[in-house]
């Protein structure tokens, strides 16, 4: 394999400087104690989370003999941990803490090369300068403080060579990609820290916070002004005395609960009547609660308004927001503003959860409830000073987005709503995943009534469900067109199944080294009686969406067991038949009792059929293993399809009953022109082999990726090199001819 240029003109430099490879090379620089302290002193953030990603690093490869290095930006070696027998041999060549790495005075190094490159590298064996570290392989990768693009230093892993993987390279990138979020998120918690003070004196609302143990150690002059109570005569005093919110807060406190809009009534010193929403939450310093937080908003003007029309009326019962009546009041009012001249803007966000019928059908409704709950708290950590979020039925939201300043504000707000969705939900002691979908709709200059901009909205969240959720689309007018023939399609969709319009067609699987036929994928195709033959990309989405996937995929096991059996009757040796799972199927309830029937209806052998999950799927852990341990039970083979593009976690290879990995068609489309990608390809064959499990290609379409394969031991192939999928009469002719 070809050495990296930024190794070769390492190396070339070493000769130029007339270095001797047999000859130890040490660091000649090194940090005094003093020194050394110092800048270990304004490193120790940064060092203590990497020392934490690191440890994790290390307590997933016990029993490798490892060695993680961290540098500064310079080179200056901050840290070592690992492997006690190989730090001490470095240590005679003069590497420990504070020592400088650079190239003119070590030669090719990981640390020097791995600062000034912008990927992650390794250096193996003799691709080192020295020949005292031919015997070593090095993974490495700079680190940076990403909003600013500073590089902060470098974290190296080394091994003896018989160890090298190329796992590792990816394993210690994810770790980077950790750490630089880690720093980023506590550089932002700075940041809003210092904002918090300014809150308290330019908020309106009035704020109350206390220490751990209830004593208030701060009342805004909001709180004053509400509650017409001094600073002085509530800093010191125990909030839990409160006739007015003690209660609230001694919940906090001790059971760490959360309030939500409480709506509290007082008379003020006049004896007119106060009307507030509360807030009260606990405050944590990492997983220590270290106080409670307070907060009034004066309502009082706003509530005798809304006696007069009901104030449940506008509020969704469920989640206390507001509600779709609320919505268009606001939208109207503004509206009829914007149309007699006044300068406002306007914007919705509508959000749809990605997956909650299926969450709301396979576990209780009492879990969607709860769901909902937690999603709209997560959503309302979202609000900027002129937002409003209601909800609007079902797991439907939107945020009305009013007079805003910068046009990129809206689209800034959808990245960021979809970024609340990337960890999980606990409901009830179980992480529910879920992602969200949103539509965007920004009031143009031209007149629009509220009805035309809910459309335009939903619409636009249509979209983005059928572009693969977990996303935005901003409404445009070319969104219309495409509506109106979805729309029309998924009328026909409905009638599809009963009138027999689907088919299957069948792609080959070839053993690699024996080139025999092995099985089948199983992919449906409609024939549509306008259309003509549709892939599934135009359709499958919209089946997902209208809940008719499972009754089209229940139709594809069916129609496949019986053309394999067909095929096996008519002199056809027994073949394994793949067929994709959807997440709808995979999680209904009868999904085990349907596969008995068809197998015994049938009478194919269960070792002929193969069911294909994807990574997505397993993300809800406890049912997955259930679900598939069931399935292997029957004895039908479990694959785990586009292995590398999902949420992937080695805990399913380990854990899961599974047979076969299939590596995605984009890995195998850049295997010849790119290195990385060919890496993750030997990587995922090597680990798969090492688990006893049989790995497919799919998408092989020339030669040479076919040679790759081979070379690299991936049991088996498809794809075009071989033959497209074919219909079931063509198969026939040419397999049983």
């Amino acid at each position: 394999m070809m050495e990296p240029y930024f190794i070769t003109a390492s190396k070339r430099m070493c000769q130029e400087a007339g270095m001797d490879p047999n000859e130890v090379s040490r660091p000649k620089k090194f940090l005094s104690e003093v020194a050394f302290e110092d800048r270990r002193k304004s490193y120790s953030e940064i060092l203590s989370v990497v020392s934490f990603f690191s440890n994790k690093l290390l307590d997933s490869l016990q029993g490798t003999p490892i060695l993680v290095v961290v540098s500064d930006a310079e080179g200056y070696l901050l840290d070592i941990d690992g492997d006690a027998t190989i730090k001490s041999m470095i240590e005679q060549f003069g590497i420990k803490k504070g020592s400088l790495f650079t190239q003119e005075d070590t030669g090719t190094n990981v640390i020097s090369l791995a600062l000034q490159e912008k990927q992650p590298i390794s250096i193996i064996g003799d691709q080192h300068y020295h020949t005292f570290l031919h015997e070593i392989a090095c993974y490495g990768t700079a680190f940076y403080i990403t909003d600013e693009n500073k590089k902060l230093g470098s974290v190296c892993i080394m091994m003896p060579i018989q160890f090298q993987n190329p796992l590792f390279l990816t394993m210690l990138s994810q770790s980077i990609d950790s750490i630089e979020r880690e720093l980023l998120l506590r550089k932002q918690n700075r940041k809003l820290d210092i904002l918090n003070q300014i809150m308290l004196s330019r908020t309106r609302n009035g704020i109350v916070i206390t220490d751990e143990f209830g004593i208030t150690i701060e009342f805004n002059e909001f709180a004053q002004k509400i509650s017409n109570t001094s600073r002085e005569s509530v800093i010191g005093r125990n909030i839990c005395e409160s006739p007015l919110t003690g209660d609230y807060f001694k919940e906090v406190l001790e059971q760490e609960k959360m309030f939500n809009n409480e709506e509290l009534k007082f008379e003020d010193k006049s004896g007119n009547l106060v009307v507030c929403l509360f807030d009260a939450q606990p405050i944590y310093e990492g997983d220590k609660m270290i106080g409670a937080f307070g907060q009034f908003r004066d309502i009082s003007e706003r509530y005798l308004l809304q006696e007069q029309y009901n104030y449940l009326a506008y509020h969704d019962e469920l989640t206390k927001l507001p509600n779709r009546r609320y919505i268009k009041r606001e939208i109207d009012t503004i509206i009829r503003e914007l149309h007699s001249g006044v300068h406002r803007t306007l914007a919705l966000l509508y959000i749809d959860l990605d997956r909650f019928k299926i969450i709301n059908d396979n576990f209780n409704h009492s879990y969607g409830d709860y769901l909902l709950t937690e999603v709209s708290k997560r959503l309302s950590t979202c609000l900027g000073e002129n937002d409003v979020l209601a909800r609007m039925g079902g797991d439907e939201f939107i945020f009305l987005l009013k007079d805003f300043e910068d046009a990129n504000y809206v689209e800034n707000k959808a990245e960021a709503i979809i970024n609340l969705f990337t960890q999980p939900f606990l409901i009830q002691n179980k992480e529910i995943h879920t992602t969200a979908s949103i539509g965007v709709a920004i009031y143009p200059d031209y007149p629009l009534s509220y009805e035309k901009l809910m459309v335009y909205a939903d619409n636009a969240m249509y979209q983005a469900k059928l572009q693969g959720k977990n996303r935005y689309v901003v409404h445009s007018s070319d969104i219309l067109k495409v509506m109106q023939d979805e729309y029309s399609l998924e009328l026909d969709l409905g009638r599809a199944v009963e009138n027999n319009e689907f088919v299957l067609h069948y792609q080959p699987q070839v053993h690699n080294l024996t080139g025999e036929l092995v099985g089948f994928e199983a992919l449906i195709r409609w024939e549509h009686p306008v259309h003509g033959l549709l892939l599934p990309g135009k359709f499958i989405k919209l089946a997902e969406e209208n809940g008719s996937i499972t009754q089209i995929g229940e139709w594809v096991i069916n129609e496949a067991c019986a053309q394999n059996k067909k095929w096996q009757e008519a002199g056809m040796p027994p073949l394994k038949m793949s067929v994709n799972l959807s997440t709808q199927q995979f999680l209904t309830t009868n999904l085990i009792n349907f596969m008995e029937e068809v197998l015994e209806r049938t009478q194919l052998n269960p070792e002929c059929f193969v069911v294909e999950i994807t990574e997505y799927m397993a993300m809800e852990y406890d049912y997955s293993i259930r679900v598939l341990k069931q399935l292997k039970a029957l004895g039908i083979g479990i694959s785990i399809d586009d292995f590398g593009t999902g949420y992937s976690s080695l805990n399913y290879l380990k854990d899961f009953p599974i047979d076969t990995i299939k590596i995605d068609k984009s890995f195998i489309d850049e295997l010849m022109n790119d290195r990385n990608g060919a890496l993750i390809v030997k990587a995922i064959i090597t680990l798969a082999h090492n688990l006893q499990k049989e790995v497919i290609a799919e998408g092989v379409e020339t030669i040479e990726q076919l040679n790759f394969l081979k070379e690299h031991k991936c049991d088996i192939s498809q794809g075009f090199y071989f033959s497209e999928a074919l219909p079931a009469d063509e198969i026939a002719n040419r397999y049983l001819a």
